[in-house]
């Protein structure tokens, strides 16, 4: 499935009937690159994607349900399903309906945490409490999931009220990309903060789907 594909089952056309030892992952529409990116490179050809629209993660509420949903679609399609969303800020609803549909879902309170590795992140708390995250799709979509969603496009003067207490925006690259390095550094000067770049790659994303068989 290419990314295109991702994008039509997100629109919710029906997805042809898979064969039996097929795995789906059903994902946040914000890791369809990287899924796919991980892919091809490791020939995982038994995986299918379903991706879920990614401005679920404005209401964090809803993204429970939507699982539910595509796994309910999918049951008795794929002899596995994996859920790619890490609690996302659903307070432990998305791990209890996974839990409850006998499902497994990737670790983590969220995808910066497992592109950095969740061991490594965890170890950092302290040190980055007032540091401000973006991944490559938060670098590219930054007017679309931040900018706008947090009205500082029409009242700018917000931007104090919003970020008044972090001193760092961290980009954690998935990829080695310069254009992408440049805008996350405009993205930090946009915010007013210092700009540190940290290379992850995918993390513990790659481990997680390197068990879906």
């Amino acid at each position: 499935m290419d990314l295109d594909d991702a994008r039509l089952t997100e629109s919710g056309l029906a997805a042809p009937a898979a064969p039996a030892g097929r795995v789906l992952v059903i994902a946040c529409g914000a890791l369809a690159r990287e899924i796919l990116a991980l892919k091809a490179l490791n020939g995982w050809e038994h995986l299918d994607l379903r991706c879920l629209p990614a401005n679920l993660h404005l209401w964090p509420d809803r993204i429970p349900d939507a699982v539910a949903a595509a796994v309910a679609e999918a049951r008795g399609r794929y002899g596995r399903i994996f859920v790619a969303y890490a609690d996302c800020g659903t307070g432990g609803l998305l791990e209890a309906r996974c839990r409850a549909l006998g499902v497994e879902m990737i670790a983590g309170p969220h995808c910066y945490s497992f592109f950095d590795g969740n061991a490594a992140f965890a170890a950092r708390g302290d040190a980055e409490m007032t540091a401000f995250f973006l991944t490559d799709f938060l670098v590219r979509q930054f007017d679309a999931f931040v900018w706008r969603p947090m009205g500082l496009d029409r009242h700018p003067e917000l931007r104090d009220m919003i970020f008044g207490n972090y001193e760092t925006l961290v980009y954690l690259a998935q990829v080695e990309d310069p254009a992408l390095d440049a805008e996350a550094q405009r993205c930090a000067a946009r915010l007013g903060l210092a700009y540190r770049r940290r290379f992850t790659g995918y993390g513990d994303l790659a481990t997680a789907l390197s068990t879906a068989r």
